[in-house]
């Protein structure tokens, strides 16, 4: 098992939910959003791209990650899971 996929494991076993890939501006954004809605949010960095054999364009977990070669370190996966208080989770939308 590599070290990514035991991180997003431990993660989930702690309740976190992946969500998204993101970078700034949308990535505070989602990030505000998310807390608005009574939300925890962690954010990972997103590893690096490798090449294999087996994965020529350089996918991770069958996700082509090509487009953030070199860039991995503008971007960020972002992982929610409910306030541990609840706070937030019941207001009124209307």
């Amino acid at each position: 098992m590599d070290k990514q996929a035991s991180r997003f494991e431990t993660l989930e076993r702690d309740g976190w939910t992946k969500q998204f890939m993101a970078n700034e501006p949308r990535l505070g954004e989602a990030v505000a959003l998310y807390e608005e809605s009574g939300f925890e949010v962690h954010l990972e960095p997103l590893p690096p791209v490798q090449e294999t054999p087996d994965f020529p364009q350089g996918e991770v977990d069958g996700e082509c990650r090509e487009c953030f070669k070199g860039f991995e370190d503008q971007h960020r996966i972002i992982f929610t899971r409910p306030k541990k208080d609840g706070s937030g989770l019941d207001d009124e939308l209307f």
